[in-house]
């Protein structure tokens, strides 16, 4: 950990897991927005704000987003020509993401793939699954892997082939496991509030400004 951006009004300590010339990664809280909203303090501006310590006019670009009740690791560019860049490889799938989930109910498979057409339902702010092809529709792939019993309930590692709207909590909901604390797609269970229990915990890429391989993990807060 190299250091920590701190929201002293809440005392919410945000722990920086790496940072370069050309980008920072963060480990979110659940409970915080990641973009600069008129009502809510979010983590686009406490980023902004550490950076200014040392530039007069910093550059903050969102290269990816997690929703609001889901924790774990996200990257903020530090240049627009980054930014660029990195936004490039999420376009590409070059960035390996992989989530933990703690989920109510046991899988029948303890690994597969999920494979449905997703389309934003924006009126409700929820994802709408299809198991075959629609014409507003969009492909949503993941792989998951029972990795525990966990005393809340069942542990499952996540990776993404896509990124879509919601993609985790909709998918596995369909798949009779919903997420702790996701009310939103059906889960009976309650979780601390404003949060769920969905953890972006690894992220892979290679670095583009210096070829190094960059593996780095976001700790789990459950």
């Amino acid at each position: 950990m190299l250091g920590v951006l701190l929201f002293t009004k809440k005392a919410l300590r945000v722990n920086i897991i790496e940072e370069t010339d050309y980008w920072i990664i963060i480990n979110k809280p659940a409970g915080l927005i990641v973009e600069r909203h008129p009502q809510f303090r979010s983590l686009e501006q406490m980023v902004f704000e550490y950076f200014k310590k040392v530039k007069k006019k910093p550059f903050v670009g969102v290269v990816h987003r997690l929703d609001r009740p889901v924790s774990g690791a996200i990257i903020f560019a530090k240049k627009k020509s980054s930014l660029k860049k990195l936004n490039e490889m999420i376009r590409f799938r070059e960035i390996k993401k992989t989530y933990l989930a703690l989920v109510e109910n046991k899988p029948l498979k303890e690994k597969g793939t999920l494979t449905h057409w997703l389309e934003k339902d924006k009126k409700n702010k929820r994802a709408v699954l299809h198991p075959t092809r629609t014409e507003k529709g969009k492909q949503a792939i993941l792989k998951y892997e029972l990795k525990k019993e966990h005393k809340n309930g069942f542990l499952l590692k996540i990776n993404l082939t896509t990124g879509r709207y919601h993609q985790i909590r909709a998918q596995l909901a369909e798949l009779g496991c919903p997420i702790i604390g996701d009310e939103k797609y059906g889960s009976a269970a309650s979780f601390a509030e404003n949060t769920i229990g969905l953890h972006a915990w690894r992220l892979e890429f290679e670095c583009p400004f210096s070829e190094r391989k960059i593996e780095v993990e976001a700790e789990v807060p459950f």
